[in-house]
């Protein structure tokens, strides 16, 4: 039959075009490499989840109370566990294809047009915000540690310290994928156990303060209020490692005898009980020893012994470069993604190298320009951590899975999102409540 065959030159295009296809995606840094082990998944979980926001998680309890405080945290801790597992599952549900990025799996769940509006907006969101967050967070750090070993030193302002820890970005930001920073990441989660532990056992050594008080700190009602709303977007904010999920499991290799899910889990079970050896030690005996009179960053609450704490800082430092490159590699592999494939750019290293040194100096700019950094904490954590952590993966789950109404996948994974909606609305409002206070006598740049 001379009618249906197909022209040579229609074959070699459709080669040439998945050729290509194929170089952008080697190119691209979530694709680029599928070598890691299960242990890199460790890590860069306990990275990605153990950020700046365990510091801040005794000021959290201060401001909920013991009751409501110990039951949040460890309701957070199964629920986030509880969605987390359902990522791993999906990441490989369809038969010979991966969800190497959260985004796909949305388009999957939810069409192509309303899976990318729904979760690229919520996604960027998170990652550029924990960027930002974390600018600042180094760059305190670094000025906390040159005030301690150098009292009598001039004054420096915090703007220089954040420039200084941008600086460091403008170097590791070119490493070109997650296999890449697995050593800068693996120290980091190293560094987030050391200042955790740090942190709870210089509080046991000071003992509890002579007139600490557990009530609440705020004087009216409204008060109270609102700082129990925004201490909810702190504790989000906390557990923040599931959009970067789907992306450290891209670069696991899968058969279908071992699909990467199985390591990933390891991983991921391992990085939990890191997590929560992090967090539970460092809020409950933070908030024993300090009472309501606790910093929102307990490491300025702690002065002494001087060197201790100097070196804490040290290590909040070099924990939060290696989660500022867990959270900047998705917006770099978005980025160039579009670049490349919808405005049709060539993959060079001068495209990325424009393109990632633009987006540090962006988050660098925004972080010198607002460091009000609990305010932000409780905001973002609640505007956006808290639909892609708490909900958005049963959500997806339910729409894709369809478990019968009213068995016990059904219920749990309504109760998940109605307890993710309500935090997501509340924390916003007591955020936003407490960046507004916070701005009233704030000068830029100062």
């Amino acid at each position: 039959m001379v009618g249906t065959q197909v022209p040579s030159d229609y074959n070699d295009k459709v080669d040439e075009n998945l050729a290509e296809q194929k170089a952008i995606d080697d190119w691209l840094p979530i694709t680029s490499s599928r070598n890691a082990k299960w242990w890199y998944s460790a890590f860069h979980n306990v990275t990605a989840m153990v950020g700046a926001g365990v510091l801040g998680l005794p000021y959290a309890m201060s401001e909920l109370g013991w009751g409501p405080g110990v039951v949040i945290m460890v309701l957070s801790w199964i629920i986030t566990l509880y969605t987390l597992w359902q990522m791993v599952e999906m990441h490989e549900m369809v038969p010979g294809k991966r969800f190497d990025r959260y985004h796909e799996l949305g388009q999957h769940a939810f069409g192509e047009k309303l899976g990318l509006y729904i979760v690229v907006p919520q996604q960027l969101i998170v990652e550029v915000g924990v960027c930002i967050v974390y600018m600042v967070t180094g760059g305190k750090s670094l000025k906390k540690f040159h005030d301690i070993v150098c009292s009598e030193c001039k004054n420096i302002k915090l703007s220089f310290f954040i420039m200084i820890f941008a600086s460091v970005h403008f170097v590791l930001s070119h490493l070109p994928n997650f296999d890449s920073i697995s050593g800068v990441s693996l120290a980091a989660a190293v560094m987030s156990l050391s200042y955790s532990t740090i942190a709870w056992s210089a509080a046991v050594h000071k003992g509890v303060q002579e007139d600490v008080q557990y009530g609440y700190k705020a004087s009216t009602t409204t008060g109270t209020v609102f700082n129990f709303l925004s201490a909810l977007g702190e504790v989000a904010f906390a557990y923040a490692g599931h959009n970067v999920v789907l992306e450290i499991q891209a670069t696991i290799p899968s058969t279908p005898e071992k699909p990467s899910k199985i390591a990933m889990w390891r991983g991921v079970i391992v990085a939990y009980i890191v997590v929560a050896l992090c967090y539970f030690p460092v809020a409950l005996i933070g908030y024993w020893m300090y009472g309501n009179s606790v910093e929102d960053n307990i490491l300025i609450s702690l002065n002494k012994p001087v060197w201790l704490i100097a070196m804490a800082n040290m290590f909040v430092v070099v924990h939060v470069i290696g989660s500022y490159q867990i959270y900047a590699m998705p917006v770099f592999d978005m980025m160039e993604t579009l670049l490349v494939k919808k405005l049709h750019f060539k993959p060079t290293r001068m495209l990325r190298f424009v393109v990632r040194n633009f987006y540090v100096a962006a988050t660098m700019f925004v972080g010198i320009t607002f460091p009000f950094f609990g305010g932000l904490l409780s905001f973002f954590g609640g505007f956006a951590f808290a639909p892609t952590t708490y909900f958005l993966p049963c959500i997806m789950w339910l729409a894709i899975y369809k478990p019968r109404k009213f068995s016990l996948s059904w219920w749990t994974n309504w109760i998940c999102i109605i307890l993710g909606v309500i935090l997501m609305v509340v924390s916003s409002i007591g955020g936003l409540r407490q960046i507004i206070v916070q701005a009233k006598d704030y000068e830029f740049y100062s």
